[in-house]
């Protein structure tokens, strides 16, 4: 069992793990809270199952730092002075761990989105799906939350730049899609949002194996028009201020 930590801004320092040097500058009050939210993020895709050890990863953007899990390190043994970030080309400003090995696919949500917060797991049954077909079927119509049915990236070697290229293109007016052999990925304005979408992928995914694997059966699909419906919909859900 990991030592416990309390979790505060002023208990993030630029200082060293294990006698390392410290890399970049001191982390500010508003980074000490993000990445708390981060390491609870991470732990949460363990807890539910999105992810096993130190698969997947997260981020979160505050101005122009990114914040990352860092490659390799459990999440339960995240401490506040374990925060690890970068700038948006890449070079570290916080932090002597090294950034998780997809940051390439990270750093290219939020350099050609509005992205604050992304989330990539290697969820079950959404990699079950990648495996299968190039688009999830339209089984449900919450993939209108991730904007219109979800594609599958074609697979290329993880942390790669052309794994971030296919990545895009299956993001294209989307926040979220699979990534084929491999898993998902989706961002939000939040790590609360990122991480809904996120659940609510791998929940279609399981929904769609299930329906289909019954034998003699085909499970109805929704139509575009059905979806479009919805995402019009969508847009005046939820509380009003």
């Amino acid at each position: 069992m990991a030592e416990q930590h309390q979790w505060g801004a002023g208990d993030v320092r630029d200082g060293a793990q294990d006698g390392a040097e410290p890399r970049g500058r001191r982390v500010r009050e508003e980074e000490a809270r993000a990445w708390a939210d981060l390491v609870a993020t991470a732990r949460r895709t363990v807890a539910d199952g999105l992810v096993a050890g130190t698969s997947g990863n997260v981020s979160v953007r505050v101005g122009d730092t990114v914040l990352v899990t860092p490659s390799g390190v459990p999440y339960d043994r995240l401490t506040p002075e374990d925060a690890t970030g970068v700038d948006l080309n890449g070079r570290q400003v916080l932090g002597t761990l090294v950034p998780t090995s997809e940051l390439p696919m990270h750093l290219a949500v939020y350099r050609t989105t509005g992205a604050r917060a992304v989330v990539h797991t290697h969820a079950v049954h959404a990699t079950a799906v990648s495996t299968l077909v190039s688009e999830l079927p339209l089984i449900h119509y919450m993939a209108a939350a991730l904007g219109g049915p979800v594609r599958v990236a074609p697979y290329a070697t993880y942390g790669t730049d052309e794994l971030a290229e296919n990545m895009l293109h299956a993001l294209t007016d989307r926040s979220g899609c699979l990534l084929q052999n491999h898993g998902t990925i989706t961002y939000g304005t939040t790590l609360a949002q990122a991480y809904d979408r996120t659940a609510q992928l791998e929940w279609m995914c399981r929904l769609w194996l299930t329906a289909s694997s019954v034998p003699g059966l085909t499970p109805s699909l929704l139509s575009r028009e059905q979806l479009t419906e919805v995402e019009e919909q969508l847009r005046g859900y939820g509380q009003r201020n």
